[in-house]
């Protein structure tokens, strides 16, 4: 899982996750869990989205939301009562993904990486991506000369563009976020 450079693959897989939170120290940030995985996959050198992959996924840890989290994802307890298991959730993914070979898996920092492996490690399920992440905020970061990465919604104003659908909704930000890497790769 490095975050090597990579010039132009066949796709990209831009992908952001949405976890079980609490804004009380209710349950440690080790003990959050992924509720939403929202994918797009890119082709590689023009940019423009191919296809997209989402999917809501039932909590075990702390399966009762916080109002915190209901409020900042806009996911309702019903979305995730009604959700498949994270192991089903990864072999969907999984599928989904193996239409795209090779594929290099990105996101806005490290967060989605890590979240991943503790749920791939608590739920005992295999990696599912090669070793290559690419953290297209440290690319930004990087492409602008800047000394740490900013948020997105700050990136997005920099450059004239509005958020489109909400935020912290994982397909809504993956989707937004494609939207940000001609910019970062200057394509």
């Amino acid at each position: 899982m490095t975050n090597s450079v990579v010039d132009r693959p066949d796709y990209w897989l831009v992908i952001d996750l949405e976890a079980t939170c609490c804004s009380d120290n209710r349950f440690p940030r080790e003990e959050m869990e992924i509720i939403e995985i929202g994918a797009v996959v890119v082709e590689g050198s023009t940019f423009q989205p191919l296809d997209e992959f989402q999917a809501f996924v039932r909590p075990v840890r702390h399966a009762t939301l916080t109002p915190f989290c209901t409020g900042l994802t806009g996911i309702q307890q019903a979305d995730v009562d009604a959700a498949i298991e994270f192991r089903a959730a990864m072999s969907r993914l999984t599928i989904w993904m193996s239409r795209y070979p090779n594929a290099i898996f990105c996101s806005w920092g490290e967060y989605d990486r890590r979240q991943f492996a503790r749920d791939c490690e608590f739920h005992r399920v295999a990696w599912p991506f090669e070793n290559q992440h690419v953290n297209l905020k440290k690319r930004y970061a990087d492409r602008f000369g800047l000394k740490r990465g900013q948020g997105f919604g700050e990136v997005l104003r920099k450059h004239n563009l509005t958020f489109e659908g909400r935020p912290h909704r994982g397909i809504d930000d993956a989707r937004n976020i494609v939207r940000v890497m001609p910019i970062i790769f200057e394509a």
